[in-house]
């Protein structure tokens, strides 16, 4: 703030009439009484135009009716009489920077300074010009010789800590705020301005604190209430975030800063409809606002109108052609419009203008991840970590571009950061991807209510209320991103057409691409109703549940790609249940159960799970016995394979593949003679490591097989060239061991800690093969060279397995669909009695 206008220094103009008069007006003047000073000022150039103090203190009182342009002129008349008056100099600068005319003021400061060289007033004014010229360090320098020349100046310590706050020295404007808050505790700009520190500091609930303390002295500070709402936002509290800057609205509607950050507060909540109409209201008032641009082309990203989002953008970027944020969220836009190139495009630019830019380095590694580029993807997490070792999930994606390539370099230290740093709370992996290294289920459900309490945090709103509703039939909703030729589709598509009609209506939420194939047209006629919603927002797909009184909502997804938990986050439906797609907790308070069996989840591991457990009687897993399987057999030379010789195979994708595990399997290669691995080739890079691997164990690297992806028919096929399947620890193999089973495959398991450690183990109790399931790494290696050698005992294996693929529970899909229709039922009646969620177990049908 700047010294107000003075006029304490007036000449005496001797002890004339004019004398007179000028005294009688300095005194009304210094009461305030502006009017009856004025009269006597222009009641003085009336009869002398050029009095010098009549001027220049009628310029004074312009100056505080806001009349600047008035008291730049009447003062600068004045100088033209008298320019040695430096008290002139300093109330003519005042005017000048009132104007925004800063050059000006700063030469007018200076020649009062000429004149009066020791004024902290004046240094401190002029301190203050030089900020709005940007040029904090001058700023700083002044300000200092103001603050040595006056000790306790309150206001020059203020202003300090705001040209500090300028060259990015924020601890130092804090104390520099602090001191002046000693000297005056109710100085409100500093308090202010103090809480804007303490947020750049990262320490929110201490802005807070400094805001409401603003607010209690002056409750319709505007532009508090809106930080005061970005602090509350920065807590994670948004409801309060979105009530500040109401306040702040109803105090100043046409304030675009604050309809901006209510419009964020909003997209926090997940209110993206109301957010857009915020961000468009901001807009209206000021059409160039580039924040508000960018803000309205992530929501609508959100909303799923991608189109639109990237106008927004682009009309933020044509206003400022370097604004990174920008450019890196049309970026992003692009990559989840499944446009790679351009989404490359985008963030190499946006890494052009700021090259340690955290988000954009984190989002390309995490697409080049997605087109396989591990190498280059490994490069971007790298350089993330050293900018910011704790940025969000960056070591776990560090961790699994590497997996997924099978870099081992480092791995268990890398293992090790990961699972250290989510026992301490951080958000440092994904929870689908955690369980690929996790053999914890303590730690998993740690993950996971990490990670849903940051992305996907429960609504405080609601859409299902509690009603009962009195249908007939049991409206059951499946919600998935895979209703098209992926695993999970081949696994049920079988069940869905099975269902029961007479007791249940079948509704499919698709949040995924319409591939427009069989698999899509299968899926489509076996519902009764199938709801294309992938550019539906979540709350949107919310309410349509709601409308269609879903009782219960099916999540198949779980965190896997494409999902949307933020859908049940809304609590549409009174049941909600995890089943599928992720084998593992969503720690989700809104997920009400999750459907296993009792391989999968032990007795006393519950604890492990937030949601209730639903115990299946044979597995857990569907299976659709319709799945085909291609008539011919390739040869084994066609599939790359040696004529003779014993094919241990893993199709698994090669991120699940272990350095012990893969010990175990380099050994057997070295034991059983002629033996090779066939391996699923995830990606080239991959192929080479693992080869590489091999060769360091003593392993030929031709001994290793990669078999391309090809039809699922022909897949399922090709087992038949493979005498046993390894599995994988710490993640099983799951639809690869059904694969594997369905083709007459024998597979081999070790016993897990974990759900995704004990799938394999699930299946093959339900196949009527206990005897392939090992508790202990020793043990599996022995079984596997057993029946490598022993060809006999192979051989009653694969005919053990040959009779009870067709009589055994595993691939029975309408024994299964009776199942977990009776796990719908007593669900359904649970809640209609108005009873909490408690796990249960389904009895068994009878055979």
């Amino acid at each position: 703030m700047n010294k107000p206008p003075s006029f304490a220094h007036a000449a005496k103009s001797g002890g004339n009439k004019l004398a007179k008069k000028l005294t009688q007006a300095i005194a009304a003047h210094q009461l305030g009484e502006l009017a009856a000073a004025e009269r006597l000022y222009r009641s003085i150039l009336a009869s002398k135009p050029n009095h010098f103090d009549a001027l220049h203190l009628l310029g004074v009182i312009e100056h505080q009716k806001g009349r600047y342009r008035e008291a730049e002129r009447l003062i600068g008349r004045a100088l033209k009489i008298n320019p040695q008056s430096a008290a002139a100099h300093v109330n003519h600068g005042l005017a000048l920077q009132a104007l925004d005319r800063h050059e000006d003021a700063l030469a007018s400061y200076d020649r009062a300074l000429a004149l009066k060289p020791e004024d902290a007033s004046v240094l401190n004014n002029r301190g203050t010009v030089l900020q709005a010229l940007k040029r904090p360090e001058d700023a700083l320098a002044s300000i200092d010789r103001a603050i040595a020349l006056r000790t306790g100046y309150d206001r020059a310590l203020y202003n300090r800590g705001i040209a500090l706050q300028d060259l990015g020295r924020t601890e130092e404007a804090l104390a520099s705020f602090d001191r002046a808050l000693a000297l005056k505790p109710d100085y409100i700009p500093a308090l202010y301005n103090r809480g804007i520190a303490l947020a750049n500091l990262k320490r929110p609930e201490d802005a807070l604190a400094s805001f409401e303390r603003a607010l209690a002295l002056k409750p319709d500070y505007v532009e508090a209430l809106n930080t005061r709402g970005n602090a509350l936002r920065d807590l994670n509290r948004p409801e309060e975030a979105l009530s500040s800057y109401d306040r702040a609205l109803a105090l100043k509607p046409d304030e675009p800063d604050a309809l901006n950050n209510r419009g964020n507060a909003l997209r926090d909540l997940r209110r993206f409809e109301e957010a857009l109409s915020s961000y468009d209201r901001a807009l209206a008032l000021k059409p160039d606002y580039v924040e508000a641009l960018n803000n309205r082309g992530i929501v609508l990203r959100d909303l799923k109108r991608p189109e639109e989002a990237l106008t927004s953008l682009a009309r933020a970027i044509e206003i400022k052609p370097d604004y990174a944020e920008a450019i890196f969220n049309r970026g992003k836009t692009f990559a989840e419009m499944d446009r790679p190139v351009e989404a490359t495009e985008c963030y190499v630019r946006a890494l052009e203008i700021r090259p340690d830019y955290a988000e954009v380095l984190s989002e390309r590694g995490s697409l080049l991840n997605k087109l396989k580029l591990y190498d280059e993807a490994i490069e971007d997490f790298e350089h993330l970590l050293r900018i910011d070792p704790h940025y969000p999930y960056a070591k776990g994606n560090y961790l699994h571009a590497k997996m997924y390539c099978c870099n081992w370099a480092s791995i268990e230290e890398d293992v090790r950061g990961v699972i250290e740093g989510l026992r301490a709370g951080e958000r440092c992996d994904y929870p689908w991807a955690f369980l690929g290294i996790s053999d914890s289920p303590e730690d998993q459900l740690a993950c996971a209510r990490i990670f849903t309490a940051s992305e996907y945090p429960p609504s405080r709103d609601s859409l299902w209320k509690g009603e009962r509703y009195g249908h007939d039939k049991i409206h059951v909703a499946y919600i998935s991103s895979d209703f098209r030729n992926h695993a999970m589709a081949y696994l049920i598509a079988g069940l869905f057409e099975l269902h029961d009609r007479s007791r249940f209506v079948t509704t499919a939420i698709s949040i995924g691409p319409d591939t427009k194939n069989e698999m899509r047209g299968r899926i489509e006629r076996a519902f009764d109703r199938f709801i294309d919603a992938r550019e539906k927002s979540d709350r949107a797909v919310a309410e349509l549940l709601r409308e269609l009184e879903v009782d219960i909502a099916v999540d198949l997804n779980g965190f896997t790609a494409h999902s949307r938990p933020g859908i049940l986050a809304l609590r549409p439906a009174p049941v909600q249940v995890s089943y599928l797609g992720l084998p593992g907790t969503m720690g989700a308070g809104y997920i009400d159960y999750i459907i296993a069996d009792r391989v999968i989840i032990p007795e006393d591991r519950h604890d492990c799970y937030a949601e209730k457990i639903v115990y299946l009687p044979d597995t857990y897993f569907v299976n659709d016995s319709k799945r085909r399987i291609a008539e011919a057999t390739p040869t084994r030379a066609e599939a790359g394979l040696p004529d003779a010789g014993f094919v241990f195979c893993s199709f698994n994708n090669n991120y699940k593949i272990t350095p012990p595990v893969f010990d175990v399997w380099m050994r057997l290669l070295r034991e059983v003679d002629g033996s090779v691995l066939w391996l699923l080739q995830s990606n080239d890079v991959s192929a080479k490591n693992l080869r590489r691997e091999a060769e360091s164990r003593g392993v030929a690297p031709d001994q290793l097989v990669f078999a391309p992806k090809i039809e699922p028919a022909d897949h399922l096929a090709r087992h038949r060239l493979a005498d046993l399947s390894l599995d994988t620890l710490p993640c099983n193999a799951h639809t690869t061991a059904s694969d594997a089973l369905w083709a007459g495959l024998p597979v081999l398991t070790c016993l897990g800690t974990t759900f995704a450690g004990r799938v394999a183990a699930s299946l093959l109790n339900a196949v009527g093969l206990p005897e392939l399931i090992t508790h202990s790494i020793g043990e599996y290696e022995a079984l596997a060279m057993t029946l490598a050698k022993d060809r006999q005992a192979h051989a009653a294996i694969k005919a053990k397995l040959a009779l009870n693929r067709t009589s055994y529970p595993l691939f029975d899909t309408d024994r299964f669909r009776r199942h977990i229709e009776a796990a719908y039922v007593a669900m359904w009646e649970r809640a209609q009695r108005g009873e909490k969620p408690s796990s249960f177990a389904v009895d068994p049908i009878a055979a």
